[in-house]
């Protein structure tokens, strides 16, 4: 079970949140931080359940989290990788139709909940709110209609270039400057490219050999960026 904090510390629940709402009018600011509430994590715990029902959203204040969707098949397909400052749980709040996805946390991480009535209530009064939250919907649909398309057109090869920047710039890099601060395994990379686990343990290989990246067990570190974005058929 997730450790719930009664009286959140600003470690913990107010960088991100206060983000979110920096533009929000005083007092729907004020109403949102008396109901917010704070709980941390373990990492390969779940905060939502696919098909579960809404009740609030919730704002990452530090950690990872993955956003997962069973296929047809049962196998797990990531959809999303989240980090701290941003929102999970929305779209089916707002839609209020069921959870889609499986939140599941891959370090430990503090996230802030904030009840459905509430957010709800704000966002119909708060035009500030109600447009930030339709950029961060078609931001999201946009990323979803790039990687469609890219998955459709993109060679095995550069698709997994291109996720290890994603993986970069999604999560940034270790004290090292080089290592991507974000540990997956190579079925959750063969998943975020959209192949099998074969085909990504093959080519992740072969990026170590011609020395644009370095393996140690789970951490990948970038040798020659430059090369990957090339081999990503990307512009710098």
């Amino acid at each position: 079970m997730s450790k719930y904090i009664d009286k959140p510390q600003c470690q913990y629940c107010n960088k991100y949140v206060s983000d979110i709402f920096a533009d929000t009018n005083e007092l729907h600011a004020a109403a949102i931080a008396a109901v917010k509430k704070c709980s941390l994590f373990k990492k390969g715990q779940d905060i939502f359940h696919e098909g579960g029902q809404p009740y609030g959203i919730y704002s990452i204040n530090s950690g990872k989290i993955k956003l997962t969707h069973a296929g047809d098949d049962g196998r797990e397909q990531i959809i999303r990788l989240v980090k701290p400052g941003d929102l999970i749980g929305y779209k089916a709040l707002i839609s209020n139709e069921p959870y889609t996805a499986t939140a599941t946390v891959l370090e430990d991480s503090a996230v802030c909940f904030i009840p459905r009535d509430v957010f709800l209530s704000v966002l119909q009064k708060d035009t500030v709110l109600s447009l930030k939250m339709m950029k961060i919907l078609t931001s999201e649909l946009r990323k979803a209609e790039e990687k469609i398309t890219h998955l459709a057109q993109k060679p095995v090869r550069e698709r997994l270039a291109e996720t290890l920047l994603t993986l970069k710039e999604t999560y940034g890099l270790a004290a090292d400057h080089q290592t991507i601060n974000v540990m997956l395994s190579r079925e959750e990379i063969a998943n975020l490219v959209g192949t099998a686990t074969e085909s990504a343990i093959r080519l992740l290989s072969e990026f170590k050999k011609e020395k644009v990246i370095d393996l140690s067990g789970k951490k990948i570190k970038i040798l020659e960026h430059a090369q990957l974005v090339r081999m990503a058929n990307l512009q710098e």
